[in-house]
């Protein structure tokens, strides 16, 4: 199917345009003891609390914005335009399901009207407002009123009657035309010199800088397509984020707005953005239709509206379509580089994008246990289409995060790691976050400090608008001692996304290493506060206390970090240390058999054990397991070494100093 792009004035939510009957609307100044007859239509029409802005395709309800999107807000419309008339069920099925979209009509308009009903506290057995016609259609049944959108001038809206319909045409009087006429002229006259001073008073229009893709809507009716809908969602983000000029916020920060009831201007101040897309996705079988809105933020003006209909199979080109419409409609100058990125839509099988779609939902919860699902999801994905660049780097980025979870050896992790990482380079070298993760890979497995830059810094250039990016190279920066460097990445990060809710934890990450444990409780304590179910933050929060020397506080601490992460041995192992140097050896030591007792059934990172026997001074123990984790390239080696103060007994060991000069640490 051809892509439909109109005017957004005349274009439905759902991207039909609407073919209303030239029926005439006769106005009358509320009072005034004359009806006026005209062809246009009001652009806001008022009912009960609610009022509808045709030009802006916006609901309101109190002043106060509703969600109202798709085919529930098609239907508004069409049943305003036609008030007390039948609107018939063929009508709608005509204008808003087109007869080669791929659509369960029937299914579709009943949930389309109980959505409408919803967002208008309206009943189906006692209706104020859409009545239901049995088998035929609806009607809108209660009494409209209109406002000018300029004036705000109020004005009875009347049906048409046959009497007022036979009004004479021919006036016989040639004075009474004279006059019309010189009104008539007075009229236009005057219209011109009005919107030639408003031309003039109009201010230009502010260029859009900055914007938020907010959760895309699932209109399926099921719960279980919710992945499809949050998949479009990050690759629409994903793809924007492409363009340098252009501050795209990331979707940590917009899905805290999903199903929210806050309007446009309120959420655009929140995420300090000019502008908001909104959209919709349904998939019917082979096919999926996406509906996507660009509204300003300071007007709240929708500027821009177009539904996509497509083959399930070109979803990668519709995305391209899209990016590449709102880059034209924010007017944004793009290099050909850029341009030839937003354009790249090689097609991919159906099954694998799904599979995909999935992998990232589950990727995206955050938890461990998510993890291993993630990567069946991506792995199916690579099997049914070799060719799926997106799929692979998904599927190396669960092998690296599961083995930094030390859920699985290191050696396995890079090995199938780097294979899926460099597969998906060989595809598509563009991809940043396959740089990114090669990045990571070079820097935690590889030990490769300058490649590990290098990959990060790329990462960062193809996708500068990518939290995950800056991220990465934020824990790198503060990893190597380049303290500046690092806060300045963080700064970047502030300014790209003022939202972004994980600020304080890359804060923490600068200042444990940088061993600032004061600096870290205050991070520590803000994280804590703001997301308390992240075990991160009460991790980073224990270590800053246990530095300053407080373990008793440390302790319970790491302990809300161990029972949050699912069981981490990190956290785990900070309580053994802290337990241990507190003087509460017998702790220590049954944590410590515990771990010994689980790496025979399952992966038991040697770094952890060797931070117990350190706090518990036993010394060569310790260097036995440091060498453990040398040979088998331990990612918690590379990143701990450093900065860990549950090792510091160590250091002044000249095995130490020798185990440092081996990995070829960066001064």
């Amino acid at each position: 199917m051809t892509l439909q792009a109109v005017d957004s004035s005349v274009l439905s939510a759902s991207g039909n345009i609407f073919t209303a009957p030239r029926n005439r609307v006769y106005f009358g100044l509320i009072g005034a003891p004359k009806r006026v007859t005209t062809e246009a239509k009001p652009n806001v029409v008022r009912f009960g609390v609610y009022e509808f802005a045709r030009h802006r395709q916006e609901l309101r309800k109190a002043g106060i914005r509703i969600r109202l999107e798709g085919q529930p807000l098609a239907i508004l419309q069409m049943l305003l335009e036609r008030p007390g008339e039948l609107v018939t069920r063929e009508e709608l099925q005509k204008n808003l399901w087109p007869a080669d979209t791929f659509v369960d009509f029937e299914h579709s308009l009943n949930a389309a009207v109980k959505r409408l009903r919803a967002a208008l506290n309206d009943s189906a057995d006692q209706p104020r407002y859409v009545e239901t016609l049995a088998r035929r259609g609806y009607r809108f049944i209660a009494i409209l009123s209109a406002a000018d959108a300029e004036t705000g001038v109020a004005a009875s809206i009347v049906a048409p009657t046959p009497a007022m319909a036979q009004t004479p045409s021919i006036v016989r009087d040639r004075r009474v035309w004279l006059i019309a006429i010189a009104v008539f002229v007075l009229a236009v006259g005057g219209w011109g010199w009005r919107q030639s001073r408003h031309r003039l008073a109009t201010p230009a229009v502010p260029a859009i800088r900055s914007l938020a893709v907010l959760p895309f809507a699932n209109l399926s009716g099921d719960p279980s397509q919710e992945y499809i809908a949050d998949g479009m969602t990050e690759a629409f983000i994903g793809r924007l984020s492409r363009i340098r000029d252009l501050r795209v916020i990331s979707r940590t920060s917009i899905m805290r707005f999903k199903n929210t009831q806050l309007a446009v201007p309120e959420i655009a101040k929140a995420l300090r953005v000019d502008a908001i897309v909104e959209g919709s996705v349904i998939r019917e079988g082979n096919r999926i239709r996406v509906q996507a809105q660009l509204i300003r933020a300071a007007t709240d003006e929708h500027t821009w509206s177009e539904a996509y209909d497509r083959e399930f199979r070109d979803v990668l080109t519709l995305q391209s379509d899209v990016a590449q419409t709102l880059a034209q409609q924010i007017q944004m100058q793009l290099t050909p580089e850029q341009q030839a990125r937003l354009r790249s839509s090689p097609s991919v099988n159906p099954d694998a994008y799904e599979a995909y779609l999935k992998g990232r939902f589950y990727e995206d919860s955050g938890t461990r246990s998510a993890l291993k699902q993630a990567q069946g999801y991506y792995g199916d994905a690579v099997r049914k289409d070799p060719t799926f660049a997106l799929a692979y780097a998904g599927l190396g980025d669960c092998y690296l995060d599961q083995g930094a979870y030390r859920l699985v050896p290191p050696q396995d992790a890079y090995r199938q790691g780097s294979v899926a990482i460099q597969k998906a380079l060989q595809l598509d070298q563009s991809l940043g976050e396959a740089h990114g993760s090669l990045g990571y890979l070079e820097w935690r497995y590889g030990w490769n400090w300058q490649q590990a830059e290098r990959e990060l810094r790329y990462a960062v250039e193809l996708n500068p608008n990518s939290m995950e990016s800056h991220e990465t190279l934020v824990w790198y920066f503060s990893w190597s001692g380049r303290r500046a460097e690092a806060l300045a990445e963080v700064e970047k990060m502030r300014q790209l996304d003022p939202a972004y809710p994980f600020i304080p934890l890359q804060q923490s990450g600068i200042y444990y290493h940088q061993r600032d444990y004061k600096s870290l409780v205050e991070a520590g304590e803000t994280s804590v506060a703001a997301y308390p179910n992240i075990w991160q933050s009460h991790y980073f929060l224990a270590v800053g206390y246990e530095g300053l020397g407080r373990r008793a506080q440390a302790i319970p601490e790491y302990q809300r970090a161990f029972e949050l992460s699912e069981d981490d041995t990190d956290p785990m192992a900070g309580v053994a240390h802290a337990s241990a140097v507190a003087g509460k050896r017998i702790e220590a030591e049954k944590i410590l058999r515990e771990l010994q007792t689980q790496s025979k059934t399952r992966y038991v990172s040697p770094y952890m054990i060797a931070v117990i026997y350190a706090g518990l001074g036993n010394k060569n123990e310790a260097f036995e397991f440091l060498e453990k984790a040398y040979k088998e390239k331990s990612p918690d080696l590379a990143y701990f070494l450093k900065a860990d103060l549950r090792i510091d007994a160590l250091r002044s060991d000249p095995r130490f100093q020798h185990l440092l000069h081996r990995m070829n640490f960066p001064k």
